[in-house]
């Protein structure tokens, strides 16, 4: 079960990875910006006073360390959810990884954002109070596929890796 545990989390650290370097690619080569994970973790320090939705997490109070949070909640986050996949999907997924089963989840979690992230942070339920609402949300589909493909490129190299 360690070993289990142990390779989800860096599966999870992996697709998270892949995350962050799609967001790179989208806002350098493209001018299409990410998420500001300062404002994530503003978010999660608003919490603990029982501030959970804000009409514009950008207009709340700045928080202390708030950039270094909203980036360890970012990977808590991922690798949360590919624990949550490879409870799913059993451990021998991990030993023969498929691109199919971690791609269908990686657009699942998407709802996370849409009905959960998003209202909270006062974007609307799928960002439907943004500028470009619709445009927001195939970038956060976007996103999530590829969690989903990091998560599998991700087991496939550690499958290699502890392969040999």
């Amino acid at each position: 079960m360690t070993q289990i545990i142990l390779s989800a989390i860096a599966i999870g650290i992996g697709a998270t990875m892949c995350v962050d370097l799609w967001a790179m690619l989208l806002n350098r080569g493209f001018g299409i910006p990410s998420l500001d994970y300062c404002l994530l973790g503003r978010w999660f320090l608003h919490m603990p006073s029982g501030t959970f939705v804000h009409a514009s997490i950008g207009a709340a109070q700045a928080k202390p360390h708030e950039c270094v949070i909203g980036w360890v909640a970012l990977y808590t986050i991922g690798v949360t959810l590919a624990l949550v996949f490879v409870l799913l999907f059993s451990a021998s997924w991990l030993e023969n990884p498929t691109p199919i089963p971690a791609l269908a989840f990686g657009i699942v979690t998407v709802l996370l954002p849409y009905f959960v992230m998003q209202p909270a942070l006062g974007l609307g339920v799928a960002a439907s109070k943004t500028p470009k609402p619709i445009q927001a949300r195939v970038k956060s589909l976007m996103t999530h596929a590829v969690f989903g493909m990091g998560l599998y490129a991700s087991a496939w190299l550690l499958s290699h890796f502890l392969a040999h």
